[in-house]
């Protein structure tokens, strides 16, 4: 009689539509609905949903747990403007040598003539972390060749010599640096030397983003800062220079500009453009320990972006 009772009361509860889940554990059994047509096409799509959100949530999950060993960090879209990665974007931090970028752009903003010759002064020595140079007291090198050794190979007497012969000298140069980093929007970027020997000069990755997309506007800073090696003639002797960013001449890398640098201060820093996935990157690293962890962290970024690419699930 009870089950009677039991089994009717199941009937007319599945009748009416309600879900069967009490049903089943009052008579141990699983009580069949006949679902409508729209209903199970309703089922079958959400599941469908659901199975892609957990494909795609593999790559965003992996997102939050990417180990950058950069205490900052910003992974852009150069051409959405998407923001794909960021680990305290607005730190203001010591930037060292990637002021040289800034440097880079206010020489060419003056559109002075590249052929003429510079000469190493006094004044272009490193005294406050006495820094060493090939660059001799007396060397004459033409503005550009001052230029790609600036942007290539980090050379701070050849960033100085560039800002002393700016129209009006070093002082007006770095107020044309605050200038242009405020008309770009560098809302936490301050400068007070074109090399970045200071650790008054600073940024946060958000900032230094715009920086790159900005500098990456000029074809020598691109050319320059992406050369892998070359040889000047210094004091009659040839020498050879290479780029401070080893990853410039590794093939799976194509990349469009690249700026290091280092000071105590700041730690270890790159910022890049660079092509991933077919698609214009732009990556910031700040503040990173140790000789290779720049590098370690802008591979790691690298076979993120392709591996959540390659896992996204394709339209249709």
């Amino acid at each position: 009689m009870k089950q009677a009772l039991l089994m009717l009361l199941a009937t007319a509860i599945v009748g009416a539509g309600v879900a069967p889940t009490n049903v089943e554990a009052a008579t141990g059994k699983k009580a069949v609905t006949a679902k409508a047509p729209h209903a199970a096409k309703k089922h079958r799509a959400k599941k469908a949903v659901r199975a892609k959100s957990a494909h795609r949530g593999a790559s965003l999950d992996e997102a939050q747990h990417l180990a950058l060993q950069s205490s900052a960090a910003l992974v852009l879209d150069q051409a959405t403007g998407a923001i794909l990665f960021e680990k305290n974007p607005t730190a203001v931090l010591p930037i060292a040598s990637i002021t040289k970028l800034m440097t880079a752009m206010v020489v060419l903003d003056a559109k002075p003539n590249l052929n003429e010759t510079l000469a190493i002064g006094d004044e272009d020595v490193d005294i406050l972390k006495g820094t060493r140079s090939r660059l001799k007291v007396g060397t004459h090198l033409a503005r550009e060749e001052m230029l790609r050794l600036a942007l290539m190979s980090s050379e701070n007497r050849a960033a100085a010599a560039l800002s002393r012969h700016y129209p009006g000298g070093r002082e007006a140069f770095v107020i044309a640096m605050n200038q242009k980093a405020q008309a770009l929007g560098l809302v936490d970027t301050r400068f007070r030397d074109p090399t970045g020997l200071t650790a008054a000069n600073v940024s946060s990755p958000r900032d230094l983003a715009k920086m790159v997309d900005a500098a990456h506007q000029y074809p020598l800073i691109r050319e320059f800062s992406t050369t892998s090696e070359g040889e000047f003639n210094i004091a009659g002797r040839t020498q050879q220079f290479r780029n401070t960013n080893t990853l410039v001449k590794n093939p799976t890398w194509e990349i469009g500009l690249s700026k290091t640098g280092y000071i105590n201060e700041a730690g270890k820093c790159l910022v890049m453009q660079a092509w991933l996935n077919n698609k214009p990157t732009i990556i910031v690293l700040l503040d990173s320990w140790g000789k290779m962890t720049r590098i370690g962290d802008a591979n790691r970024i690298k076979r993120w972006v392709e591996s959540a690419s390659l896992t996204r699930p394709s339209a249709g």
